[in-house]
C-alpha cells in the first residue's frame, strides 16, 4: 500500500522468495504491490473509479490447492489533504462489492478502506458483496493511528466469504508506519456454509442508493493528475 518506484527497487531482495507479483508503482500515494508464494490463476488490476485507485484481484491457490480470489483495496480519503468528499471512496467501495458479488470462488478482500466498518458505506459495501465482517465478536482491532493508542480507529478492514473461517484476526506491533499491521490467519471449507445466516442483502432502496453512489463515484474530479489506465 501506497508504495512508489522506489519501494518497488527496494523490494526487489524478496522477488527470489515471493515469486508470483503483482505491481502497481504509483506517486499519488495510491501504488499497490502484491507479494505472494502461492500458486496464481490469475492476477489483474482494476481502475472502477478513476484511473489512478488501483485495486488488486488475485485468483489464488492454497497450500491444499483451494481456489479463492484476494482483493487489495485503497480508496482515497475525504480529508483537506486529499478529496473534498466522499464520492470517490464509496464509488470505489460499492462497485468492488459489485465485482466481489459476481466472484465465483471464496472471496477475500483486505486493505486501507478508510472508513470504519460501522460507516454507511461500508455496511452497504458488506450487503453488496455479501461478505462477512472478522471484527465482529472480536473488538476494534483498531490500526490508525499506530502512534496513538487513545486515539486509533479500525479504517483497516477484512471482510470475507462465508465460506472462509477466521482462525486469528489481530494487529501486530508498530513497524515504523502510521497504521498498525493486520494479521489474518484463515482456512477455506467449501463443503459448510456454517455462516451463511450472517450474511446481510441489499434492500430495493440500498440497491438503488448504490447505483447512485458508483454513479457519483465516477463522475468526481479527483484533485490527482491522471496516471495510469487499465
Amino acid at each position: 500500500m501506497e508504495s512508489n518506484q522506489a519501494w518497488e527497487d527496494a523490494l526487489t531482495e524478496i522477488e527470489s522468495l515471493y515469486p508470483n507479483q503483482q505491481k502497481v508503482a504509483l506517486e499519488n500515494t495510491y501504488g499497490m504491490h502484491l507479494y505472494t508464494k502461492l500458486d496464481v490463476e490469475s492476477l489483474k488490476v482494476h481502475y472502477f473509479i478513476s484511473d489512478d485507485l488501483p485495486s488488486i484481484e488475485a485468483c489464488l491457490y492454497t497450500e491444499d490447492g483451494v481456489k479463492f480470489t484476494f482483493f487489495g483495496v485503497h480508496p482515497p480519503p475525504p480529508s483537506p489533504s486529499e478529496e473534498d468528499t466522499s464520492r470517490e471512496r464509496d464509488g470505489e467501495l460499492l462497485a468492488l462489492g459489485k465485482r466481489v458479488l459476481a466472484t465465483e470462488s471464496p472471496v477475500i478482500v483486505v486493505g486501507d478502506f478508510n472508513n470504519v466498518a460501522w460507516a454507511k458505506s461500508s455496511i452497504l459495501f458488506r450487503k453488496t458483496s455479501q461478505l462477512l465482517d472478522p471484527r465482529i465478536g472480536r473488538g476494534f482491532v483498531s490500526t490508525f493511528h499506530a502512534k496513538y493508542r487513545l486515539l486509533r480507529f479500525p479504517i483497516d478492514l477484512c471482510f470475507h466469504s462465508p465460506n472462509i473461517f477466521i482462525q486469528d484476526f489481530k494487529t501486530l506491533g508498530n513497524i515504523g508506519s502510521d497504521h498498525l499491521p493486520l494479521f489474518c490467519n484463515f482456512f477455506i471449507n467449501e463443503k459448510e456454509h456454517m455462516k451463511e445466516d450472517e450474511v446481510e442483502t441489499l434492500n430495493t432502496d440500498e440497491e438503488e442508493e448504490v447505483e447512485e453512489m458508483i454513479e457519483d463515484g465516477n463522475e468526481e474530479d479527483g484533485d490527482r493528475p491522471a496516471v495510469a489506465s487499465e
